[in-house]
């Protein structure tokens, strides 16, 4: 399957094209907005969601590899639909009345997309709050090896030897893993 024609919507966002991202908004915005509000919201909650997806499909249309197969609405919608039925469970409401996708077409392709889309950006939210939670030696042992530097290197500008630089980054690395890997969305996430 080719690439769709809303494609240019995934270019304008990526290239930050105001003209064609208002167009977004005013194609789009009042069918979230009504989705969220029919569903325990209020505009500020779609204003939010609206937002926060756009952001999220863009970083996930930033991946080597990624082409948009299907409408744009149907993914944004899907992302968005995502974003709040989340929302709702963090806030813990009971009752909610989803209506389904009504009126998209290849709501597979853009579902499996949305859930792509959604399922790393929680993978990256679960990464970066246990790495926040390492001391500061280890987030900067971590972040100069990522950098493309050899340990050589990463031990001369962290002022250590070099076999201390490579047990200290696996150390760190281990500590991380295990903190994700123990944590209850882990499971849901793999």
């Amino acid at each position: 399957m080719s690439e769709h024609q809303d494609s240019y919507l995934i270019r304008a966002l990526l290239d930050n094209d105001n003209a064609v991202i208002g167009e977004i908004y005013r194609r789009f915005a009042a069918r979230i907005e009504r989705f969220v509000c029919a569903n325990s919201g209020n505009a500020d909650d779609a204003c939010d969601v609206f937002q926060d997806a756009l952001l999220a499909i863009a970083h996930q249309a930033r991946k080597p590899g990624f082409v948009l197969r299907c409408p744009f609405e149907a993914y944004l919608y899907l992302v968005c639909r995502g974003k709040w039925l989340n929302e709702l469970k963090r806030r813990q409401r009971a009752q909610v009345t989803i209506t389904e996708a009504d009126g998209f077409k290849h709501t597979t392709d853009a579902g499996a997309l949305a859930d792509q889309t959604l399922t790393e950006e929680a993978r990256n939210r679960l990464f970066v709050r246990f790495f926040d939670r390492l001391s500061e030696k280890c987030r900067a042992f971590l972040k100069l090896s990522w950098t493309g530097l050899s340990m050589e290197e990463v031990s001369e500008q962290m002022g250590v030897s070099y076999g201390y630089a490579r047990k200290k980054k696996a150390e760190c690395i281990a500590q991380l893993t295990g903190w994700i890997r123990s944590s209850p969305e882990f499971v849901h996430l793999k």
